[in-house]
């Protein structure tokens, strides 16, 4: 008998793969950047499943049954629930506060794939942090892959747009897309970063992060 295939990725795991570096392990972007990524990329992806609805950069949610995924199950459960006047919570406080609970859910789900192993380590003999280098499962290549192809097809589904919309966002597109001969096409994913509300939300906390960093 055939074992079951691996469900596919989520979202928030095919842009961590991409925001991560393969052999050293460590974040492309500043970390909390990428992390403020991921939560925009589980809104994305509840969205899509008809989980949550946005009006004015508000999300509530609209049907709280789970998924079956542990990555978006778990972002679905730190979303208030339903209520009577479906004022939700605003999508950049969500971004903000809970993008270290969505890296940590995605960490564990790839981990669980064997796409990345965690590893503690110590700055300079005493600050901990951790790295994830690419485990025996390689799914990095094929998530890069995918990605370019993509872009060099236009972007041709909602879902690649909702991808290209986040890793803008984040600030990923300048490690994805190096170089002046991908100028005008980080443009065009930065114009959509503005236009895709949950990639919109994180690119304005980032924004935030860089003018409390500059003054």
């Amino acid at each position: 008998m055939n074992p079951c295939p691996a469900p596919p990725l989520t979202l928030p795991e095919e842009l961590l793969l991409l925001g991560l570096d393969p052999v050293r392990g460590r974040p492309l972007v500043t970390r909390p950047f990428l992390r403020y990524g991921l939560a925009g990329a589980a809104l994305a992806d509840l969205e899509a499943a008809g989980r949550i609805v946005e009006q004015g950069g508000r999300v509530a949610v609209a049907r709280p049954l789970p998924l079956g995924d542990p990555v978006l199950d778990g972002a679905l459960a730190a979303l208030p629930g339903p209520d009577k006047h479906h004022k939700g919570v605003r999508a950049q406080r969500w971004v903000r506060r809970t993008g270290g609970t969505v890296h940590e859910l995605c960490v564990r789900q790839l981990e669980g794939r064997g796409a990345i192993r965690r590893e503690a380590r110590r700055a300079l003999g005493l600050f901990p942090y951790e790295r994830f280098p690419t485990g025996p499962v390689d799914l990095a290549g094929p998530a890069r892959a995918r990605f370019k192809a993509a872009l060099d097809a236009g972007l041709p589904d909602p879902r690649t747009r909702a991808l290209a919309a986040l890793a803008a966002a984040c600030d990923l597109d300048r490690k994805l897309l190096p170089g002046n001969g991908h100028r005008a096409a980080r443009r065009g994913l930065r114009r959509l970063a503005r236009a895709e509300w949950p990639a919109h939300a994180v690119e304005r906390v980032v924004r935030e992060d860089k003018s409390a960093a500059a003054g």
